[in-house]
């Protein structure tokens, strides 16, 4: 019985035929891969983020390691879109405002008795 390699043959008429069957596909979907980002050291600074991916291209300034619960946090978040003129939100306890406001966002906090500082690329 001759055995066919490395062919697209799909069909023969030919019972002696066998052919070799194909490898399974390689998974090509593009299912979101889940994303774990490194713990924040508990030092009590608030690090500022620039975000733009997952938001179709939008700019984002996210604060993570702000101290206190959620309404502090809400609180918090309030006071600032209402200083810089934007919207946010909060977001597994993370601050996202709308926009990239990280030099005045190093101005801000201090005023209101949190130490700031840049971080990411």
């Amino acid at each position: 019985m001759p055995t066919i390699r490395n062919t697209r043959l799909v069909y023969s008429t030919d019972p002696d035929t066998e052919v070799e069957p194909r490898k399974p596909a390689r998974d090509r979907s593009r299912r979101k891969r889940s994303r774990t980002r490194p713990p924040l050291p508990n030092d009590g600074v608030v690090r500022i983020f620039l975000e733009r991916k997952g938001r179709g291209g939008k700019t984002v300034s996210v604060l993570r390691g702000v101290a206190g619960d959620e309404s502090a946090k809400k609180a918090l978040l309030k006071r600032l879109k209402a200083e810089l003129g934007t919207g946010g939100a909060l977001k597994d306890g993370d601050l996202e405002l709308q926009g990239d406001h990280r030099e005045r966002l190093l101005q801000i906090l201090p005023k209101l008795g949190y130490t700031a500082r840049k971080a990411g690329g």
